[in-house]
């Protein structure tokens, strides 16, 4: 039997044990959260990107009444980080969430296709992408994507013909 170990930090949400960048990253997705479009889930979504020269990228959950069509946070913020600066590295995307309708007790991790997306990048750019999920309590610390889909699926672990 094999096992899957997943290393993380969490940390109550004191200020004053936050660096400046994780201060700064976390107000930057707080403000990318209060900018969802949620009107059918009433669950908002914030994301935000450190590139490698400093720039930080943020993005929102974007709803549509023909679900499908709508969009994550992360995805957002990582399609923008992408299209707008190609060969920048992303280090670290921090991601808070909001809700009338749920109580905010743990921060909340991406969804499988998000996870998906943020692994692919960090292959791409051969390093790993540091994670930050927070709330107003507490905030867990991520060392890579592949900590949070360990059996991901990319085209290395396919064989082709």
């Amino acid at each position: 039997m094999k096992e899957v170990l997943i290393k993380y930090i969490e940390k109550d949400r004191i200020e004053n044990i936050l660096t400046d960048i994780e201060k700064n990253l976390f107000s930057k997705a707080s403000d990318a959260c209060n900018k969802a479009y949620a009107p059918y889930s009433n669950f908002n979504v914030g994301a935000t990107i450190l590139l490698e020269n400093d720039i930080f990228v943020s993005g929102s959950n974007q709803e549509n009444a023909s679900f499908p069509c709508g969009i994550c946070a992360e995805r957002t913020a990582l399609f923008s980080a992408k299209s707008n600066y190609p060969k920048l590295k992303i280090l670290k995307i921090a991601i808070t969430t909001k809700s009338k309708d749920f109580k905010n007790i743990e921060p909340v991790a991406p969804c499988g296709l998000c996870r998906q997306v943020l692994l692919e990048y960090e292959i791409k750019q051969k390093s790993t992408i540091e994670i930050y999920l927070f709330n107003t309590k507490k905030f867990l610390k991520i060392s890579s994507a592949k900590d949070l889909l360990p059996f991901y699926f990319s085209e290395e672990r396919l064989m082709r013909k």
